[in-house]
C-alpha cells in the first residue's frame, strides 16, 4: 500500500489543508516514533498517532454472517502519511501530514445476489497536524481517526467506525473479546533481512482479532440483512516499511472459528522469491507463537486477471506455518482495488476462508496482495 511519490505530491498539491483556521499545532519530532526494539508499547496512547513516523495505518476488516455461511465482508482503512513538507514551521496552513481512507464491502451471492458484488471508495485529506481540525484528524492519545463524515475510534474495550459511502454505508460496533496481539517481538515487527539496519525495515504492529461485530450495512440502498460477525484489527507505524528489495507483500490475517488467531505475511522480490517472512499463531487461549522468516511459505494456485486493469491477482494460495498446512481461498474473485486517486496504487484485498489439509473450512478472514500491478515505491 504504497504510493508513487508523484501521486502523493499530486494530491497534496491539489487539495485544501485540513485544519485550516485552528489554534496552530506543534510539529512533531521525527525521531520519537520511528521503530526501535527496545520500545515498550503502551495502551491506550499506541492506538493513536504517532506523528514522527513516516507511515501508519488502522486498518479493519471483518465477515458478517455465519461461520458455515458468511455473507459478506468489509474492510475499512485509516492511513496518514508524514509528508516532510514544512516540518518545524510554525505556520497552522502548513501541511504536515496526509489522511487517507479505504473502505470497501462485499456480498456474496446468494440471497438473491446472482454474483457477489464488490464496491469501494476512497477519501483523502492534507492535515496541519491539530488534532481538533474539523475537516481530517487523528488523536495521539487514543484510535480516533476521521476525514469528513467517515470515522473510526476506540471508545473503552469496543471500536467503532461510520463510513457513508457514495454507494454504500457501514456502521460497525466492534467489542474486544480477547487481549492484544503484539506481532513480532512483543510488537517489534520487522520487515527486512539486513540486522544491521533492522530498525529501518520494521513496523511496531498490534493486531486485536476476533473482534465481535455488530452492524448495519447498507448497499446500493438496500439493507444487507446479516448484522452480525468476526472482526480483526491491524495498527501499523513505520518509517521505511517496505524494504528497497521488495516490490511488494501477500498477507493474511485470519479469525479461526475455534477462537484463535492466525497471521502471515511474505516480502516478495521482483522474481517472486521471499525476501522475508513472518507471522504468528495465537489459540484462544495462551501466549502467540511468532513465526521465523523461513518457517513461512506462500505458494500461489490459481490466479484472477481483473479486466478493468488487466493485473493477474493469485487468489488461492497454499500457506504453511508452523500453524499447519493450509489453503486460503478467496469467497469472491473480483475484490480489487484501484487507490490511484488517493494513495496511488491498485492491491487486492479480499474476503477468504482458510481450510486444513481435509479440504474443512477452519477460518475466516481477509488476504492482502500488493505490487503485482507494479512495484511499490515512495
Amino acid at each position: 500500500m504504497k504510493p508513487a511519490r508523484r501521486a502523493w505530491l499530486l494530491a497534496l498539491a491539489a487539495l485544501p489543508v485540513a485544519g485550516r483556521g485552528a489554534n496552530s499545532a506543534q510539529p512533531a519530532t521525527p525521531n520519537d516514533d520511528r521503530p526501535r526494539r527496545d520500545r515498550v508499547l503502551q495502551f491506550p496512547r499506541d492506538h493513536g498517532a504517532h506523528l514522527g513516523a513516516r507511515t501508519e495505518w488502522w486498518y479493519i476488516t471483518g465477515w458478517l454472517g455465519t461461520e458455515s455461511q458468511p455473507m459478506g465482508g468489509f474492510q475499512v482503512t485509516f492511513f496518514r502519511s508524514r509528508t516532510g513538507v514544512a516540518q518545524g514551521h510554525p505556520s497552522r496552513f502548513a501541511a504536515r501530514q496526509l489522511l487517507f481512507a479505504h473502505a470497501a464491502v462485499t456480498v456474496l451471492g446468494g440471497d438473491g445476489n446472482p454474483a457477489p458484488v464488490h464496491l469501494h471508495d476512497q477519501r483523502i485529506e492534507r492535515w496541519n497536524g491539530d488534532p481538533q481540525a474539523p475537516l481530517a484528524a487523528a488523536a495521539t492519545d487514543t484510535a480516533r481517526v476521521h476525514i469528513g463524515h467517515w470515522r473510526l475510534a476506540l471508545e473503552g474495550e469496543r471500536w467503532t467506525s461510520r463510513i457513508p459511502a457514495a454507494d454504500f454505508s457501514l456502521d460497525l460496533d466492534m467489542a474486544r473479546t480477547q487481549p492484544l496481539l503484539l506481532q513480532g517481538d512483543a510488537g517489534f515487527s520487522r520487515k527486512g533481512p539486513d540486522e544491521a539496519v533492522a530498525d529501518q525495515y520494521a513496523s511496531h504492529y498490534v493486531t486485536e482479532p476476533q473482534l465481535a461485530v455488530r452492524a448495519r450495512v447498507g448497499v446500493q440502498g438496500r439493507t444487507v440483512p446479516a448484522t452480525q460477525g468476526r472482526a480483526w484489527m491491524d495498527h501499523e507505524w513505520s518509517e521505511e516499511l517496505l524494504h528497497p528489495e521488495a516490490v511488494g507483500w501477500d498477507w493474511i490475517g485470519i479469525n479461526l472459528l475455534d477462537g484463535g488467531a492466525l497471521t502471515a505475511f511474505r516480502l516478495r522480490r521482483s522474481d517472486g522469491t521471499a525476501l522475508w517472512g513472518g507471522g504468528s499463531q495465537r489459540g484462544a487461549s495462551g501466549p502467540a507463537r511468532a513465526f521465523a522468516p523461513n518457517e513461512v511459505r506462500f505458494e500461489p494456485l490459481r490466479r484472477w486477471r481483473s479486466p478493468a486493469t488487466g493485473v493477474s491477482w493469485p487468489v488461492e494460495w497454499r500457506v504453511n506455518t508452523p500453524a499447519g498446512r493450509h489453503v486460503v481461498r478467496a469467497l469472491a474473485d473480483a475484490q480489487e482495488l484501484d487507490s490511484r486517486a488517493s494513495i496511488g496504487a491498485l492491491y487486492w484485498e479480499g474476503l477468504s476462508e482458510l481450510l486444513d489439509e481435509t479440504g474443512r473450512r477452519v477460518g475466516l478472514g481477509y488476504l492482502e496482495l500488493t505490487g503485482y500491478g507494479s512495484a511499490l515505491r515512495i
